[in-house]
Order: structure tokens, then C-alpha cells, then sequence
């Protein structure tokens, strides 16, 4: 599928500002899939998800702590993290993409949505409205039928959603779109896959958990 000229036009922009964050120190981590809800791709004229990206100057460590305070509508969205063990070139075919996926393992992504750009090049070039993640270590990759998805704020049950058991298509669109922008999917990189469940509204003093069973926990409080 060819890609739109708005979405490349932002994908140059939001790269331009991922090599200035790794010319200043930061380090290469990986991908976010973005905008994968059919009704946003509809208001926005999209015809599939997105990308942005991933770099240590946005990770957090599990237990650790993010300073929301000058959010305006800080969200969070439980996810899984695909690690990438090979080189994937934009044309792979799904057995390819398959192969290429080492290990799975629980994601945490926050992102403030309030005061959206207006239209689908700005928010790719924003990067998504994405602030802050946190990875569990990999788990060697399986098929991940049966895992729940559980985020836990403050000690409630908040949301809860089951995995998908296939990620090939994830692998997939994140080559193809990063091969049209002028990058390429590299081993090593990880891939957070897009909210299994509803965004969830957080805000300072809120603990949260992503809990994915069997591919792992991560936790962080908002200050």
C-alpha cells in the first residue's frame, strides 16, 4: 500500500526531530504504533495506523516516576512490546515479520492528549501526543492467546482487555512506513503495539500498574 503524502510528510518531520534527540545523547529504543482507533483514522482520513517513536530520553523505569504536572489531558494506555531480532526490510511478507519478532513483553505508554494538533501531519510530527513509557524485560516470543491485559490505577481495576496473539502486522506497517520515510526497522528495536484498551485518564498521585501476565509488569506514579 502506498503511503499518503500527509502521513510521509509528517513522518519527515517527527524523524527530523528523532535524529536531533539521539544527535543529543539520547539513545535508539524503538517504535510506537499510533492513531490505530477506525474511528479517529476515519476523522482524520487515515487509512491505517501510524508510527512515532521510541527513544531513552522518554523511557521510564518500572517503579519509577513521571512529572505530569504541566499536562493538559495526561492518558494512560497499556500496550505490549514486540523486540525485533533482525534486520526487517519495508517489503516483508508476514512470514518474514513473523520471524523477525524475538520476544513480547509488557508496555506502559503515557501520552497527553489535550491540545491536539488539528490535522494528521501535525500530530505525526508531535510524535503522537507520546511522553513517557515503560518496558518489562522480553519474554521469548510465543503466541500470546490468553493474555489479559489489566491496568490497575491506585489500586482499582481500571481497564482490562485480552492481547492479540499476532503481531506480524505490526512488524509489518512499522517497516513499511519507516522504509517510505527514509529509515528502516533494525534489530534490536522494540515496537509498543497500540492501546489494548481504552485510554485511561491519570493525573499527580496516581500509581499505575499494566499487569500482562506472562509477558510481564510494569508500574510508574505520575507526580
Amino acid at each position: 500500500m502506498a503511503v499518503d503524502q500527509e502521513v510521509l510528510d509528517g513522518l519527515h518531520e517527527q524523524l527530523d526531530s528523532w535524529r536531533a534527540e539521539l544527535k543529543g545523547g539520547a539513545s535508539r529504543v524503538g517504535w510506537k504504533i499510533g492513531l490505530n482507533v477506525p474511528e479517529i483514522q476515519e476523522k482524520l482520513g487515515l487509512r491505517e495506523p501510524v508510527i512515532g517513536y521510541l527513544t531513552s530520553a522518554s523511557r521510564l523505569e518500572s517503579g519509577g516516576e513521571y512529572a505530569g504536572g504541566d499536562a493538559v489531558a495526561l492518558r494512560a494506555e497499556p500496550e505490549v512490546a514486540i523486540e525485533i531480532g533482525r534486520d526487517v526490510p519495508g517489503d516483508a511478507d508476514a512470514e518474514t515479520a513473523g520471524e523477525a519478532i524475538v520476544g513480547l513483553g509488557a508496555a506502559l505508554e503515557l501520552v497527553d492528549v489535550g491540545r491536539p494538533p488539528g490535522d494528521a501531519q501535525s500530530i505525526i510530527a508531535a510524535n503522537i501526543f507520546h511522553r513517557a513509557f515503560v518496558l518489562a524485560p522480553s519474554e521469548p516470543a510465543f503466541p500470546a492467546e490468553g493474555v489479559e491485559a489489566r491496568l490497575t490505577l491506585n489500586g482499582e481495576l481500571r481497564a482490562e482487555a485480552p492481547a492479540p496473539d499476532d503481531f506480524t502486522e505490526v512488524v509489518m506497517l512499522t517497516a513499511r512506513l519507516l522504509e517510505a520515510a527514509g529509515e528502516h526497522l533494525r534489530a534490536g528495536d522494540r515496537i509498543i503495539g497500540g492501546s489494548l484498551t481504552e485510554q485511561v485518564e491519570v493525573g499527580p498521585g496516581d500509581d499505575l500498574v499494566v499487569d500482562l501476565g506472562r509477558l510481564g509488569r510494569v508500574e510508574v506514579t505520575v507526580t
